[in-house]
């Protein structure tokens, strides 16, 4: 049974801080993941590693998140989002300053699995509280809340690069950081839920819609992991921007991912979130499609707007639709979703380089698009289950 704390649309609706507690909650989680790449070289330098090397530390990360998404589900039902959203933060707190020192590889890679755990069952946390939130509300309210983990990894490599920059010592830099997660932690944990959806079993497979939402959510990770990846080595390649401003590529997509997010729950309410979701899988598709096709600098970067706006509101999404699925509990649902999401995150990297190295890099960033815009053969059943489930945020006919 779903719990009946804050379950009165009036009380939700007009409690603000409910709100941005779950805006702050996204935030940190954020700033604490991206409070890591900065130091990404510093572990490099310091223990001596080369970049083959590097890629398995750095797939402790992933391997972390894997084990915790699952487990983090039947958590939140079992013992509160708070509860689960406090642990993951003091972990981040935690870890951060030991990744600035660490110097055995094992402690590292220690270091890191427990990093990457953090990272997944809070990603699972935060998502199933602003389920709970916007059903509460009782209107669109997922993508801004959403558009404030972007906004959080913005201000926590910004920050953290301008403090490595300003020749603040790693370990400083981060305990900086663990004074900035601590002081928002404290500010709204009051207000983090108590409880998180509906009890359910441990574990339970996902099938049927979930599935299909996983798959979605697995190709628009996998969009958001080449962009991270790839999007500067796909400028100064294909459409000849020098070295130098290559980096501003993922900027394009992030800043246009962020204002995507923050008018994404007015066009929800306005047109439909079926209608959003399969305009935003072709819009992804199609900005890819100018990255290569046009190779012009100008182009390309308005192209990585295109993706950065495309992708924005598909995860808010099929994040509403999960909490609100009949076809299992909500909080295993999330869980399932962001798990099979965070597939394409791991394997997109390795895949494109796979591609590429077997059929150059313009044929597999045209293959992703092509697989994006697939996708949203899926659309059809997704939007049934949630013109069912939402029917009051969905303007479609079945």
């Amino acid at each position: 049974m779903m719990h009946t704390e804050f379950s009165d649309p009036r009380t939700a609706t007009s409690d603000a801080l409910s709100l941005n507690a779950a805006r702050a909650a996204f935030f940190l989680g954020g700033f604490g993941l991206s409070s890591w790449a900065p130091l990404v070289p510093f572990a490099q330098s310091r223990l001596h590693l080369a970049s083959g090397e590097l890629g398995l530390f750095l797939l402790c990360i992933g391997i972390g998140s894997l084990i915790s998404m699952p487990l983090a589900g039947p958590l939140t039902s079992r013992v509160g989002c708070r509860l689960v959203l406090c642990v993951a933060d003091l972990i981040f707190c935690l870890t951060l300053p030991l990744l600035s020192v660490c110097t055995g590889r094992i402690a590292l890679a220690i270091t890191l699995l427990l990093f990457g755990g953090a990272i997944g069952a809070n990603g699972v946390a935060m998502n199933v509280q602003a389920s709970l939130v916007e059903r509460a509300c009782a209107r669109p309210v997922m993508s801004g809340i959403l558009a404030l983990f972007s906004v959080g990894g913005i201000a926590g490599s910004g920050g953290m690069t301008w403090l490595l920059s300003h020749h603040v010592a790693p370990l400083q830099a981060c305990l900086a950081a663990d004074a900035v997660i601590a002081l928002i932690l404290l500010v709204f944990v009051r207000r983090f839920l108590s409880h998180g959806g509906e009890d359910g079993p441990a574990f339970a497979l996902p099938h049927g819609s979930i599935i299909r939402l996983g798959c979605v959510a697995c190709m628009i990770y996998l969009v958001e992991g080449m962009m991270l990846d790839w999007s500067g080595i796909i400028l100064t390649s294909l459409a000849h921007v020098p070295i130098a401003r290559a980096g501003a590529g993922y900027t394009t997509f992030a800043c246009f991912m962020v204002a995507g997010r923050l008018f994404g729950d007015a066009l929800v309410k306005r047109f439909g979130q079926s209608a959003i979701l399969r305009g935003g899988l072709l819009l992804t598709a199609g900005g890819l499609s100018i990255v290569v096709a046009v190779r012009f600098p100008l182009t390309a970067f308005a192209g990585l707007a295109l993706v950065g706006a495309g992708a924005s509101n598909v995860v808010p999404i099929l994040f509403r639709a999960a909490g609100s699925s009949q076809a299992m509990p909500s909080n295993l649902a999330i869980a399932a979703v962001a798990t099979l999401g965070y597939v394409g995150v791991l394997t997109g990297p390795a895949l494109i380089g796979f591609l590429a190295s077997a059929a150059g890099l313009t044929t597999a960033v045209l293959i992703v698009a092509l697989a994006t815009a697939s996708t949203t053969t899926l659309i059809p059943n997704v939007r049934d289950d949630m013109h069912r489930f939402s029917p009051s945020l969905d303007r479609s006919t079945p």
